[in-house]
Order: structure tokens, then sequence, then C-alpha cells
């Protein structure tokens, strides 16, 4: 099991949990996006929470897994992303990200996805967009919502420099919008999904303000290609 769902109250709390810190494989890309395209048939009466399981909320992809993968795993693991980011970022229930730990790469983005993000007040935990010195560079559909949800300067800080910083740092320029320690950080996640819900406007509010971005993840998922696979592996 890569990630547990639990719903409770109209509430559905998703915690990733693939130790030792909740690294994404092909098995967990391809399970998350199947989890957020039937939250978005069927969606849960209340809101999303996203977490980690342990001190981690996720590193990203696990880039042993990625370099381990032949051509077509590597096509299809790329695809993927961009298919799941592209489910959890038009989900319509209020989603809040409840970042308990590092949140680097693809994880980063993850947290992006949350309509509020909190996170836990802990100097020690790093924050950021890691993919150049990590050797795995951005799918399409990350590079949407990073641009939707980044100022132009702070994306070429931290992609470019492969910088991380901590949550603090994150929350004083708005990415963050809550800082909670770890024992007040599931509650504050779910009285913040409740408040979202009782907004009468939010749902029609949500699709307005992100109909661009989410238009340009669906033609992306939909044409099935990725000029990342070619960067990587050279023409078929």
């Amino acid at each position: 099991m890569t990630f547990d769902l639990a719903v409770k109250d109209g509430v559905a709390y998703l915690t990733l949990d693939r130790p030792p810190v909740n690294a994404l494989d092909l098995e967990t890309v391809e399970r998350l996006r199947d989890l957020f395209a039937g939250l978005a048939a069927d969606p849960p009466s209340i809101g999303l929470v996203i977490s980690g399981e342990g001190r981690c909320f996720c590193a990203g992809v696990d880039t042993r897994a990625f370099g381990a993968y032949g051509r077509g795993d590597r096509a299809r693991m790329i695809l993927a992303i961009s298919a799941m980011v592209a489910e959890l970022y038009a989900l319509p229930c209020p989603v809040v990200t409840a970042v308990n730990g590092h949140a680097l790469g693809g994880g980063f983005v993850l947290m992006l996805g949350g309509d509020v993000r909190i996170a836990i007040d802990d100097g020690d935990v790093r924050l950021g967009l890691t993919e150049a010195q990590a050797g795995v560079p951005f799918p399409a559909g990350p590079l949407e919502v990073i641009a939707a949800e980044l100022s132009p300067e702070l994306l070429r800080r931290l992609t470019l420099t492969s910088q991380t910083v901590p949550p603090a740092e994150l929350h004083r320029l708005g990415v963050i919008d809550a800082l909670r320690g770890q024992t007040d950080l599931a509650a504050r996640a779910e009285d913040q999904v409740r408040a979202l819900a009782r907004q009468p406007g939010f749902r029609l509010v949500k699709e307005q303000v992100r109909r661009r971005t989410v238009s340009r993840l669906r033609a992306i998922v939909a044409s099935g290609r990725d000029p990342l696979i070619e960067a990587l592996e050279g023409p078929a």
C-alpha cells in the first residue's frame, strides 16, 4: 500500500505512505491519478485533506525507480504524472494540503494542488523544486501548475537553483497559508477544509479561477505526448 484513504464525516483523508520518504514511483502515481479521478466523479461532501506518513510529506519522484525503468515505463510515468496533477488540480471539492514534513519536487507540486496549504512550523523541514539537482526534469503538467501558483521570481529561484527553504520562508511569501505545530496540524487542516466547504459559491469560484490552467492540463493529457519524453529518450 502506497497511501491510505479514509473518509469521516464528509472529509476524505489521503495519507501518502511509502516509506521512507513517500517518494512517487509509477504504481503510486497511477493509483493517485485514478483516486483523484474517482473523487472528481464522486466528491466527498466536505473535501479532501492530503498529508504524509512519518516525517515527510512527499520527496517527489523516486529517482532510483525512475532510473531503472525502461523506455516504455519512463514515458508512462511522465504521462501519468501530468494526468495525476491534472486530476488533483481540477477537483471540484475543497482540498487542503497538510504539509507535515519535507516536500520536494513532485511533492512540492502536490502541495501546490491544495486550495489552502498548511505546513508544520519546523525549521529543519525543507521545501523546494529540486528537479534540476535530481536529474529528473519537469513533465508538462507540473510545469503548468508551478507557473500558475508561483510568482515568476520565485519559480526562477526555486527551479534553477534547486534551493530548498523552510516552511516559514514560503509562509512569508504567501505560498504556505498557515504554520502549525505537529500536534495541531491535522486539526487545523480539518477546520480549514470545512470552512472552505461552508462557502456556497466555493466550487464555482474554484472552477472559474483554475479554468485556464485546467484546460491546458487537460489538453496535455489528451495529447498523450510530452516533450520531456523525447528530451530524455530521443526520437522513438
